[in-house]
């Protein structure tokens, strides 16, 4: 997402909560008792076919509390899935200049523009110009439905196969990282906490994280970024 968008996002945001740490709301819930995803529906062939032949399905998530009453703005991110002898899923962490957030798990993305073609461009100008990831190495399977965050953004994910032998080239004014994460560990709900926040003024909010430990590093992936990967695995288990 680019610096603007993120700004605006700050702006538009109660200072409460752009300070809100979410590693500290209390779990309430763990959803070991569903099923993961087998994995040889997490094959490239696999994902070609469920995508060219979509299951009847319901997404889980579709929309966060409202806390701004600002326009809705159109938004696409990209769901790299790199095919790896285990596949990954790459992920960035944003700046901490751009966002109060430090260290904010995201999906490559950002503001829809009226040059973009459609979604599936814009997802793909936003790889390149945020972590450098060429379209060439880049195969579009298809798209989710949107989910629409919390500052209004109407995000489309547009989910792709990535062949493995890229290079990244990060844009310092955006990510200041970009890491992978196994596929098969997001799509086991063995790995998906339920969080609750209430407060005072905003009311109650319910979501989803799946912390990865990366070493001696724990990717904290929450929020929407967490939504929109829980709907693939709604699509992906249906």
């Amino acid at each position: 997402m680019r610096a603007s968008s993120v700004e605006t996002i700050n702006a538009i945001l109660p200072s409460a909560l752009r300070s809100f740490d979410p590693r500290q709301a209390p779990v309430i819930g763990i959803d070991s008792a569903l099923p993961a995803v087998p994995p040889a529906r997490l094959t490239a062939r696999a994902l070609r076919a469920r995508f060219a032949t979509p299951p009847v399905w319901a997404p889980e998530l579709r929309r966060e509390p409202q806390l701004t009453d600002r326009m809705p703005a159109q938004a696409a991110v990209l769901v790299p899935i790199v095919m790896r002898d285990e596949p990954t899923i790459l992920l960035t962490e944003r700046t901490t200049h751009l966002s109060t957030h430090s260290g904010q798990v995201a999906f490559p993305g950002g503001r829809v523009d009226p040059e973009d073609a459609n979604i599936a461009a814009a997802a793909l100008r936003e790889a390149w110009e945020e972590v450098g990831l060429s379209a060439d190495y880049i195969e579009v399977l298809g798209s989710l439905p949107t989910y629409t965050t919390v500052t209004a953004f109407v995000v489309t994910p547009v989910v792709a196969l990535v062949r493995p032998d890229f290079e990244l080239t990060l844009n310092p004014d955006e990510v200041a990282d970009a890491f992978e994460v196994p596929f098969a560990y997001l799509m086991n709900p063995a790995n998906h906490r339920r969080h609750v926040r209430i407060d005072p003024d905003f009311g109650s909010r319910e979501w989803l994280s799946m912390p990865y430990q990366d070493g001696t590093r724990e990717r904290f992936v929450w929020g929407a970024t967490a939504g929109m990967l829980r709907n693939l695995y709604r699509f992906l288990s249906a």
